[in-house]
């Protein structure tokens, strides 16, 4: 049973324009609507596969309703915690300009017996068979260790965790061991306090020495350079497919889908690989947050190409 954690969801309203004007009127087009989340994109994502997951997470009001509604539509099983604040909305403009202009809402606020409900429903779930997935960023005011104390709570149970978050709450639950994490270039640079730009082997030196803390897989997600599969025995480099990109949002959480799914069907290190890197190219041919289909999919597994490192 795959189970996808999203603490602090949204609906994401994405959009176009030609060019963004500061302090003007700026006129939106192409306005697309959908549930967002990390740890709910990543549900899509396995739906597109063929694959279950459970979301859940904290909803309130009526966005959160609405995020539910879309999810069941979908197929997806839901199991939330209802909260008492309303679920933020987030602003996502694409122009030719800039590229991708986020504006994010903060996260709603939860209460101590809010969170305890949700931490008794991912106990009561954890089992030896069981995969939990927590990303994206937490409730406003909550402890950057809270993914660390969760992740402590599921694998005690004997589950096994991906994780997919920044900051302090990621170099925190990094502490808990989690099996799988998918940081970007920054993330672990920040991780490791450095800075500016690697070359390939040295993220790879990097990726390394969080496999040696316990980590069973790094996936170093690098946006347009590919990406790096790093586990115990194996280490690949996959070059980024070349698509025609409408928005990047949504892809990472494609690629941990990809993997996550990878996992329940028992798969190599490189049938994973090539999974993720088409599930992601594919992610960024979509307008908004929605994931590719499966038949493009399938199309670009035949283009991805892995490097032995």
């Amino acid at each position: 049973m795959i189970i996808t954690v999203t603490m602090n969801p949204a609906v994401d309203k994405t959009a176009l324009t030609t060019t963004i004007i500061p302090g003007g009127l700026n006129r939106l087009e192409d306005i697309v609507i959908d549930a967002g989340g990390k740890g709910i994109n990543v549900s899509k994502m396995i739906a597109i596969l063929g694959g279950d997951s459970v979301a859940t997470g904290f909803l309130g009001g009526s966005a959160g309703k609405d995020i539910e509604a879309v999810l069941k539509e979908r197929g997806i099983k839901t199991d939330f915690v209802n909260i008492k604040c309303t679920t933020r909305t987030n602003l996502k403009v694409l122009s030719e300009e800039f590229g991708i202009t986020e504006f994010n809402e903060p996260g709603a606020t939860v209460t101590s017996r809010e969170m305890d409900n949700l931490r008794k429903k991912l106990s009561d779930y954890a089992t030896p068979q069981s995969i939990f997935v927590f990303a994206g960023s937490l409730p406003q005011g909550e402890s950057s260790d809270t993914y660390r104390e969760l992740i402590s709570v599921v694998k005690e149970k004997g589950a096994s965790v991906f994780l997919d978050a920044d900051g302090s709450a990621f170099s925190l639950a990094v502490l808990a061991k989690p099996d799988y994490i998918k940081p970007n270039k920054y993330e672990l640079m920040q991780y490791f306090g450095k800075e500016g730009e690697c070359s390939l082997q040295e993220y790879a030196a990097l990726c390394l020495q969080l496999i040696d803390k316990g980590i069973g897989m790094v996936t170093l997600s690098m946006g347009a350079e590919g990406a790096l599969f790093v586990t115990g025995q194996d280490m690949l480099y996959a070059p980024a497919l070349k698509v025609k990109a409408l928005s990047t949002v949504g892809a990472g959480d494609s690629m941990v889908g990809a993997i996550v799914y990878a996992a329940t069907k028992k798969m190599d290190i490189k049938d994973t690989a090539t999974l993720a890197m088409a599930a992601s190219a594919g992610a960024v041919t979509t307008h908004g947050t929605k994931p590719p289909c499966r038949k493009m999919v399938n199309d670009l597994v035949k283009n991805v190409e892995l490097q032995k490192l």
